[in-house]
């Protein structure tokens, strides 16, 4: 993969907390959704961005598409996001509110009954 590829994903803010989002576990289309409170067209088609540019892989569990960061995940894109959570700006605070959001999310999903995939819930999304 080459690097430039890398920023060209993080050249959106959007791409950033997707990938910021994913990058530790798997999510579904809807929950990311409703974590970013963005329309589920535009979330796809970054996700799709994010898949072509070889960045991201997805999964369909019957009527759910599930993301996560393709494997091996390259150590600037690694690098680069713990350095945009770290930052001590709007950015930064952004992400770290998302991974926040991202937990208490998982956590209402593994104690209350939930449509999602047992696939999901017992492999995927643990927080």
């Amino acid at each position: 993969m080459e690097v430039t590829e890398i920023y060209k994903a993080l050249a959106d803010l959007q791409r950033v907390r997707l990938l910021n989002l994913i990058q530790t576990s798997p999510l579904c289309v809807c929950h990311l959704q409703g974590l970013l409170n963005a329309p589920q067209v535009k979330i796809s088609k970054q996700l799709a961005y994010l898949k072509t540019l070889g960045l991201a892989e997805a999964e369909r569990r019957r009527n759910w598409m599930i993301y996560r960061m393709k494997q091996p995940v390259h150590r600037i894109l690694n690098s680069n996001l713990e350095q945009l959570r770290e930052a001590k700006d709007s950015t930064g605070r952004q992400l770290q509110a998302d991974l926040r959001a991202r937990t208490q999310l998982l956590r209402q999903l593994t104690k209350s009954e939930t449509t999602c995939p047992e696939i999901l819930l017992n492999t995927l999304c643990k927080p």
